[in-house]
């Protein structure tokens, strides 16, 4: 399968797309909001340890301005493709893996296709 690249910024899907694999376009947004928390909380956890480095017990506000190295690393963290966006490509590309609550098997959305 092409995989396809991560864009910045929002692009306009047809629903019958997102629908598709799993037969119900509400599964499927549930399915990519948990995706997109997970991808959030793991961003933001290596983003805090990162940040974690240049914590002082006495910073004062033009420490924290100056430090350049920090402004850095946030602006990386702020020009990476927002979490929903890697869901949605991770699902497109058939990446993800979801099994129902009464399933004991994961569903896998590349058989279906």
């Amino acid at each position: 399968m092409d995989k396809k690249k991560t864009p910045n910024n929002t692009v306009t899907r047809d629903i019958k797309d997102i629908a598709a694999p799993t037969g119900n376009i509400y599964e499927s947004v549930v399915i990519l909001a948990k995706r997109a928390n997970v991808i959030a909380q793991a961003e933001k956890k290596e983003l805090n340890k990162k940040l974690e480095d240049f914590r002082n017990d006495r910073d004062t506000m033009e420490e924290v301005f100056e430090n350049k190295e920090q402004i850095e690393i946030s602006r990386f963290y702020e020009k990476k493709p927002k979490p929903a966006l890697v869901a949605i490509t991770e699902f497109e590309n058939g990446d993800l893996f979801y099994r129902k609550a009464d399933s004991a098997n994961p569903i896998d959305i590349n058989a279906q296709k």
